[in-house]
């Protein structure tokens, strides 16, 4: 069962470096999101955030062969994906490339949650 969780969180892990490539240009995080990224308050924002994002994912990627640091990486994890699902849903009229994020994060979300459900009863 632990194998089932250290997968689960790898593909959280994978879902959130994918945005880290955005660090290197506002011409990839164009690519990612289909927005222009010509305004440099903007674009210095969005690669942050993909630094940030990379953070976040090499953690998962770490946590899922550390069944110690799992509860810390299920919390974060959770923390970004509802937290982005919520947004994009109050504030709604994403693009095409946003919308694959919001499914990209309900995925991540289910893998969370099935990790965690799995990780709750094999430490019972």
């Amino acid at each position: 069962m632990q194998m089932i969780i250290s997968v689960l969180i790898l593909i959280v892990a994978v879902i959130h470096l994918l945005p880290l490539s955005g660090v290197l240009s506002a011409k990839r995080l164009s690519a990612l999101y289909g927005l222009s990224f010509q305004e440099p308050n903007l674009e210095i924002l969005m690669r942050h955030r993909a630094v940030l994002f990379g953070l976040l994912g090499v953690f998962l990627f770490y946590a899922a062969f550390h069944a110690e640091l799992q509860p810390i990486g299920f919390i974060a994890g959770f923390v970004s994906v509802i937290s982005f699902i919520l947004i994009a849903w109050s504030v709604g009229g994403y693009n095409a490339s946003v919308r694959k994020v919001v499914v990209a994060d309900v995925v991540a979300l289910v893998c969370l949650g099935t990790a965690a459900v799995l990780y709750s009863i094999l430490n019972l």
